[in-house]
């Protein structure tokens, strides 16, 4: 794995935008979509709270970049995001084809961390990305965020269950 400040930095973004949701009364997820020159292009936190489960930053990205990137574009891009992206964000992330993949926690943690919580598991399947995708290019997790993130689940999933 191969992760430099620069994707350290925009992860920290996607935390930040993580905890605004959670802030918001969101689940706490944030992405951004970052130009194959590094230039940030479009960034967004969950939005599930009022009812639609597919409002997932991840999601959205691959919508706003099959709006406005040519498929080159898309190719050069890079996603970063404060968790693994599920099935359902996989899939329109290979739909659209969008480059790298850099997450701070995994899908797998975030699943043990439930498991650990006694909290519901999630609704969908918790599948590595390039099982969706096969030749989606990931890196993650990062460790430096693992406690972070982590509290902002047990926040968000199971907030009586202490630290």
């Amino acid at each position: 794995m191969t992760i430099t400040a620069h994707d350290v930095d925009h992860l920290r973004r996607c935390v930040e935008l993580a905890r605004e949701a959670l802030a918001a009364g969101d689940q706490p997820f944030g992405s951004l979509l970052v130009s194959g020159d590094g230039t940030v292009l479009f960034e967004d936190r969950n939005r599930v709270r009022d009812g639609d489960a597919t409002r997932h930053p991840e999601f959205e990205i691959s919508r706003w970049a099959a709006n406005h990137l040519d498929p080159a574009g898309r190719a050069a891009a890079t996603v970063y995001t404060s968790g693994e992206h599920c099935p359902m964000c996989a899939a329109s992330h290979g739909w659209v084809g969008l480059g790298r993949i850099v997450f701070a926690t995994s899908g797998g943690q975030l699943a043990g961390w439930l498991r650990e919580w006694g909290a519901p598991a999630a609704p969908v399947a918790v599948l590595p990305i390039t099982q969706i995708v096969p030749g989606a290019r990931t890196e993650g997790p990062v460790p430096e965020f693992e406690h972070e993130v982590r509290a902002l689940y047990r926040d968000c999933f199971a907030p009586d269950t202490p630290g």
